[in-house]
C-alpha cells in the first residue's frame, strides 16, 4: 500500500510541473515585439518587472464594461518607455475621464 501511494505521487509530480509556463516578459522583448504580441493576441497578461504584471489589450473592445482603455507604456529591452497597447480602467472609480 505504501509503495503504491509513493509511486502514484511520483507520477503526478512531473505532470504538475509541466503545466506551469512562464509568462512573456516585456523587459526581455524589444518594443516592436511587445507591441506586436499585444496586437496579435488582442489581450494578454505580460510580466512587466520582477514582481509585476499587467493585462494589456489591443483596444477598448477587450475591456469589460464599464472599463475604458488607457495607454500603457512599459520598459522593454530597447526602450525605457514603449507604447505596448492599453490597460483597462474603471471609468467611474479610477478617474479615466479626468485627464
Amino acid at each position: 500500500m505504501r509503495r503504491t501511494l509513493f509511486t502514484g505521487v511520483l507520477l503526478l509530480v512531473p505532470a504538475g510541473a509541466a503545466v506551469a509556463q512562464a509568462r512573456p516578459a516585456t523587459p526581455d522583448m524589444t518594443c516592436a515585439e511587445a507591441a506586436g504580441l499585444v496586437t496579435r493576441t488582442g489581450a494578454i497578461v505580460l510580466t512587466t518587472g520582477p514582481f509585476t504584471y499587467a493585462r494589456l489589450v489591443r483596444d477598448g473592445g477587450f475591456c469589460p464594461l464599464p472599463e475604458v482603455p488607457k495607454p500603457a507604456f512599459e520598459a522593454t529591452r530597447d526602450a525605457a518607455r514603449c507604447f505596448v497597447g492599453y490597460t483597462c480602467h474603471d471609468r467611474f472609480t479610477e478617474g479615466a475621464g479626468r485627464e
